[in-house]
């Protein structure tokens, strides 16, 4: 491509990038606004140890899963034995 086309490009996307950062920046007080207006508030975020006790939760449940699993097959692979004898 042509260094001029490349150039072109480069700040284009510079022009729309800077744009939108002052679009963004223009709009914040309405959004702050509207939002204590309307009630809406962003959720907080989730505590470290929230996503600690969420994660511990789900890898309880996986394990209780893949233990039922196995004691599922150990049963069957002992039924299809005692069957054979």
């Amino acid at each position: 491509m042509n260094k001029h086309f490349e150039d072109a490009r480069y700040y284009l996307k510079r022009a729309g990038e800077t744009a939108k950062k002052g679009v963004e920046e223009e709009l914040e007080p309405i959004k702050e606004r509207f939002d204590e207006v309307t009630g809406n508030e962003d959720e907080p975020e989730p505590s470290r140890l929230d996503s600690i006790k969420a994660d511990l939760t789900e890898l309880q449940n996986n394990a209780e899963g893949e233990a039922k699993e196995a004691i599922a097959d150990a049963r069957e692979k002992i039924e299809d034995y005692r069957s054979d004898n």
